[in-house]
């Protein structure tokens, strides 16, 4: 189990298809702000409050300059039809095995009602134009959570 990275790192590279087969590398993104929230499966009802706030906030998003996607272990048919239910204009990142939340330290031991179990862990992290981690959040709260980020791409 990776430990998280930390914030002044350079961020993990990675190279992941979305919902549409379309391959989208890190390294391609630099010069503009990259957020990237990890979240458990599509179309539970915590993931789906907290993309469609990242959805309701999304053109406030793009008037700073920030590339989103969310990122989980669902499939790339999973992914599609999740942002077609909920009209998601951001990308969604197919990591199927984890390899990607494993490197930022979001798949890790969870412990839900006693019982522990892998898996990703609700976190997001800010990736600034020269590809460093300038913040992260861990074990993120969804109500609020869109008002943050935008907060910190402020400062």
């Amino acid at each position: 189990m990776a430990d998280w990275i930390e914030p002044g790192k350079k961020a993990p590279a990675f190279t992941l298809a979305d919902d549409t087969g379309t391959k989208v590398k890190l390294s391609d993104l630099k010069g503009k702000p990259v957020v990237i929230y990890f979240y458990p499966r599509d179309d539970t009802p915590g993931c789906t409050k907290e993309a469609c706030a990242f959805r309701d906030r999304y053109d406030e998003l793009k008037t700073v300059g920030v590339h989103l996607f969310g990122i989980s272990g669902d499939t790339a048919e999973s992914h599609a039809k999740f942002r077609k239910k909920y009209s998601l204009p951001f990308p969604l990142l197919v990591d199927v095995g984890n390899a990607v939340s494993e490197k930022y330290g979001a798949y890790r031991e969870k412990n839900m009602y006693g019982k522990k179990s892998m898996g990703i862990q609700r976190s997001t992290f800010l990736i600034d134009a020269d590809g460093k981690v300038a913040k992260i959040w861990k074990r993120v709260r969804v109500d609020g959570h869109d008002q943050q980020v935008l907060d910190a791409l402020g400062e």
